[in-house]
C-alpha cells in the first residue's frame, strides 16, 4: 500500500481577525493533518493571539513544523494578511504547496487534502474551491448565493477562466504561484485580484468542489449583496485588476 504524503511540504496560511472564539479549535484540528501553519493576526482586538499561542503550545512542533504567528500591528485587511502569510511560508525550507484557509471554521481539512493531492499529480498551478458543483450550492445561504453569482456575472475574466466561485477563500497553489503572488489590495478585493493574477501570469487553474460549513458563528459574519458588488467595483477603481 502506498503511504500518504506527510504534508511536510504544505503550508496553511490563515488570516485572523477577531476569531478568538473559534481559532484554537480550527488550528488544533488542521494541524493533525498539516503540521505547518502560519497565522497572520491582522490587528485583532480580542484574544485571538492568546488562542493561537495556546494552540501552538498544544501542538507538537519540529524544527520546521508547528503553528507560527505573524502579527500586523493594525488591521490591514484580509488581502494584506494573506500576502504576509504567503511571504512568510514561501521562505520556509522545503515549502512547495500553500493553502489559504479561513480562521472561522468554514473550511474542511478533507477538501484541502483533495486539493493538495491534485496539485501533486495534475498539471495545475492553482486550485480554487467552488460551492457550485455537485449540487452543493443548496447548502449556501440564499443571499450569499446571489452575491457570488452577481460577482461572477460582473467579471468576464472570471467566466473566461471557467471559475464559478472565485471569491471562495479556500485556494491551494504551488511554489510558482507563491513566488509570483503580489496582492496589492488590502481588503476583500484581493479575491478579484487573485483572478486577475491567474490571468496575467497564465497560471494553470482548476476548480475543486468543496463544502463550506455555515455555522451560526460564520453566518453572523455574512456578506451583503452590495458588498459583493463593491468587491469588483473597488478592484476596477483601484486599477489593480491586471488586464
Amino acid at each position: 500500500m502506498t503511504e500518504r504524503p506527510t504534508n511536510d511540504d504544505v503550508w496553511l496560511v490563515i488570516p485572523v481577525y477577531n476569531e478568538g472564539e473559534v481559532i484554537r479549535d480550527v488550528l488544533v484540528d488542521a494541524s493533525k493533518t498539516f503540521p505547518n501553519i502560519v497565522c497572520v493576526d491582522d490587528g485583532s482586538s480580542d484574544d485571538s493571539v492568546a488562542q493561537i499561542r495556546s494552540a501552538a503550545a498544544d501542538v507538537e512542533s519540529t524544527q520546521t513544523g508547528g503553528i507560527h504567528l505573524v502579527r500586523h500591528p493594525v488591521n490591514l485587511g484580509q488581502g494584506a494578511a494573506i500576502q504576509t502569510g504567503v511571504e512568510y511560508a514561501r521562505a520556509r525550507p522545503n515549502a512547495r504547496y500553500f493553502v489559504t484557509f479561513d480562521a472561522d471554521g468554514q473550511h474542511r481539512v478533507d477538501d484541502v487534502i483533495a486539493m493538495i493531492d491534485r496539485l501533486r499529480t495534475e498539471p495545475v498551478d492553482i486550485i480554487v474551491g467552488t460551492r457550485f458543483a455537485d449540487g452543493r450550492s443548496e447548502s449556501v445561504p440564499l443571499l450569499r448565493r446571489i452575491v457570488l453569482r452577481t460577482v461572477v456575472f460582473l467579471s468576464p475574466r472570471t467566466r473566461r477562466l471557467g471559475l464559478s466561485d472565485a471569491h471562495n477563500g479556500l485556494r491551494a497553489f504551488n511554489k510558482t504561484v507563491a513566488d509570483q503572488l503580489d496582492l496589492l489590495m488590502a481588503g476583500m478585493s484581493h479575491a478579484s485580484e487573485f483572478v486577475a493574477l491567474i490571468d496575467h501570469h497564465h497560471w494553470r487553474v482548476a476548480e475543486q468542489p468543496v463544502t463550506i460549513l455555515y455555522t451560526d458563528y460564520s453566518r453572523a459574519k455574512g456578506q451583503s449583496l452590495i458588498n459583493g458588488v463593491n468587491i469588483v467595483a473597488d478592484g476596477l477603481l483601484h486599477g489593480r485588476m491586471r488586464r
